[in-house]
């Protein structure tokens, strides 16, 4: 029975079943605990990953262990510098550190050494036979695979061929050194797989030095050994090739690393397959990698999201031995707790109604005094200005209001926040019968939130002071996909026929004056609206702002049910 421990919320948990294997093996062993982290440098980052990153972090730093970050390049055509970088910063962004810095590419010729010693202990060979020829042998689940013809060939001549792949003398799928297994073995990777393939193609960091190339099966678990890894913890769909990881390892009687997998993280309204998410950005569907409409870190950052929300969407997701899909609703709720408690309040009005207060005295300018954050005192106040003429949002009024509608109608009273009682005297109209603006009076006893009558209304709304108000371009962003699951494609279509339409919408608020020239990632809560932050994207005098989320909390009510 799996060990009641508290979480980082300071709740009491059950340890899972990755925190059993490695307590069981502190108290078997030494109680070294050493992970790793082994992105691709083929794209960037995306929430699946910051899960695992979070995973092997965190597992190492709870039982006072390290994790590596390995990068495995071990594909040049694919792989860039670009992606180093950004895979970097995103660890760094969620706040944690690497032990060691390792490359697949370091191991090249270690890896290429002991490839020679399976050659010559009979378990590899050169097989002349394309791609499309190999996958052909390899036989169905049913039936076993063929074996090459040229799988009997001598240790002398495949030691010579290899070195000759090595040297260049063949052309990219001429040749390829397999793994001598079993082609009759029920699981089929174990079916003579490829361990090297021909790629003249520049390297990132080994130039063209190269161009033979160790496939993922092959570095992986050696990479593994060299970096001495008690636990290579990998996503499910790694369970097959467990057994081939073992298989390298124990041929060449090296440190006995082992793979572990958990289920891989799948989000409602999202794809993340890396093939798919560099369509979207070659396609210029999307912006970029950083578009706030993608899953990626990166993404995250720039839509506003937190470390720490981040973080603790990992830890409620939690670690499972099977695949499941997770709500998008549950990643909006932790960020919508962490800014919560971080974000300073502030007003600004996205679709503007204008509102002149007749018996408010024209060029006069008040200044009210607004709380930055009632979650945390320390935050302080600010000044914001009050006038004669303002904006408040066109849904705060209705000409003929329903029952139990708070806000403002003709003849109603409703409460400016932190400021004075209005009431609606008039509404004009265009000349397509559209209200554009609307004349009110105030109650001038009732300033600063708080009415010296004792008159009390339901309906508080924001508003903000016209002379001082700045425009700013808002981005609302909503799912990218239509279709809760976009990764089940019908026949005849592809995932991109299920894009939403209306995923971004750009418009032109106002926002009050404090808001001017903040620095780019600044957090805020809209009152009444939602959390945005301030894009990199914004210049002098042009603010861009980014809904991270909206206050509604779908996941609150999935949560209750």
């Amino acid at each position: 029975m799996a060990t009641i421990i508290d979480d980082t919320a300071g709740k009491e948990r059950q340890l899972n079943f990755l925190e059993e294997i490695i307590e069981n093996h502190i108290a078997e062993t030494d109680g070294r605990i050493q992970t790793r982290f082994p992105p691709e440098p083929n794209g960037y980052l995306h929430i699946g990953h910051a899960k695992s990153i979070c995973l092997n972090f965190g597992l190492a730093e709870k039982y006072n262990g390290k994790c590596n970050l390995r990068f495995d390049d071990t594909n040049p055509v694919k792989e860039d510098v670009e992606y180093v970088d950004s895979i970097k910063e995103d660890i760094k962004w969620l706040g944690f550190q690497w032990a060691g810095e390792h490359y697949a590419s370091d191991y090249f010729e270690q890896l290429y050494l002991w490839a020679v010693e399976l050659i010559k202990k009979g378990l590899a060979y050169v097989d002349d036979q394309s791609q499309e020829e190999i996958r052909l042998s390899r036989g169905t689940v049913t039936e076993p695979g063929r074996e090459s013809p040229w799988r009997n060939r001598s240790v002398e001549e495949n030691l010579d061929l290899f070195e000759r792949m090595r040297k260049g003398e063949f052309a990219d799928g001429e040749k390829v050194l397999r793994a001598k297994i079993d082609m009759a073995h029920p699981n089929m990777l174990l079916r003579d797989p490829i361990m090297y393939r021909i790629i003249h193609s520049e390297h990132h960091r080994t130039g063209d030095k190269w161009c033979i190339y160790p496939m993922y099966d092959y570095a992986h678990g050696q990479s593994d050994s060299i970096e001495k890894i008690t636990h290579s913890i990998c996503t499910l769909e790694f369970d097959v090739h467990r057994t081939l990881y073992d298989w390298f390892i124990e041929q060449l009687g090296i440190f006995p690393s082992h793979q572990y997998e958990f289920a891989r993280l799948n989000l409602t309204y999202t794809v993340m397959s890396k093939r798919r998410l560099l369509q979207l950005v070659e396609n210029k569907i999307v912006r970029g990698w950083d578009d706030p409409r993608m899953p990626t870190i990166s993404a995250l950052r720039r839509k506003g999201y937190t470390p720490a929300s981040i973080r603790a969407f990992a830890d409620r997701v939690g670690v499972a031995k099977r695949d499941n899909v997770i709500d998008l609703s549950l990643l909006e709720f932790c960020v919508r707790e962490d800014l919560n408690k971080i974000a300073e309040r502030r007003m600004a009005v996205l679709d503007p109604l204008k509102v002149t207060i007749t018996n408010y005295p024209e060029g006069k300018t008040e200044m009210f005094t607004a709380v930055n954050n009632p979650e945390d005192e320390s935050a302080g106040t600010r000044q914001i200005p009050f006038s004669r003429e303002i904006y408040i949002e066109r849904s705060d009024f209705m000409e003929n209001p329903p029952k139990k509608y708070y806000r403002l109608s003709p003849g109603s009273e409703v409460r400016l926040r932190y400021s004075y009682l209005i009431k609606c005297e008039e509404a004009i109209k265009d000349e397509q019968g559209n209200v554009i603006e609307l004349k009110c009076t105030y109650d001038p006893q009732s300033g600063g939130g708080s009415s010296s009558d004792g008159r009390r209304v339901k309906g508080v709304i924001h508003w903000v002071s016209a002379p001082h108000a700045q425009k700013a371009e808002v981005r609302l962003y909503s799912n990218l996909f239509a279709k809760e699951n976009p990764n089940d494609v019908e026949e005849g279509k592809t995932f991109l026929d299920y894009l939403n339409p209306d995923s971004m919408k750009i418009i032109e608020g106002f926002i009050e004056p404090s808001l001017q020239d903040v620095a780019p990632g600044s957090k805020f809560q809209f009152e009444r609206t939602g959390y945005f932050c301030a894009d990199p994207d914004s210049t002098p005098g042009h603010m861009v702002f980014n809904r991270t989320v909206s206050l509604k909390d779908t996941w609150a009510k999935i949560a209750d049910k």
